[in-house]
């Protein structure tokens, strides 16, 4: 179990665990010093998003055996960096955000304006995000 907080301010929530995410390969978008791309948005890739990247140099597509990665599909859940993300959501291309799994660390490089736009999830206090 984690003590880590989400962008909410609660407990986080794991994002993922088929395919398993996250920087630790732990389900959750847990950081440390050692994640040095801040994977810590929750997203739900979509199509639109995984091709944003693949032309950005990051493909999220193909199967990398050698690291364990079977590639993504849209609607799987992925830890992604913050930065990569706010360049889809710069770009109109962001997929959708689990709140309630996207570390508080996410809010060192996008604002929560922008994740919230995004949420797919409804916190248990849904007024915090007017």
């Amino acid at each position: 179990m984690t003590t880590d907080r989400n962008v909410l301010g609660e407990q986080l929530e794991a994002c993922g665990t088929d395919p398993v995410t996250g920087f630790y390969r732990d389900g959750c978008c847990n950081t440390g010093p050692e994640d040095l791309g801040n994977h810590t948005v929750c997203a739900v890739v979509s199509a639109e998003f995984l091709a944003h990247q693949q032309a950005a140099g990051n493909d999220l597509v193909t199967a990398r055996p050698e690291y364990g990665f079977a590639g993504l599909n849209p609607g799987d859940r992925w830890c992604v960096c913050a930065a990569r993300w706010l360049e889809a959501y710069e770009a109109g291309a962001a997929p959708p955000v689990v709140l309630a799994a996207t570390h508080i660390q996410a809010l060192d490089v996008v604002p929560l304006d922008a994740l919230r736009k995004h949420a797919v999830d409804v916190p248990a206090d849904p007024s915090g995000l007017v």
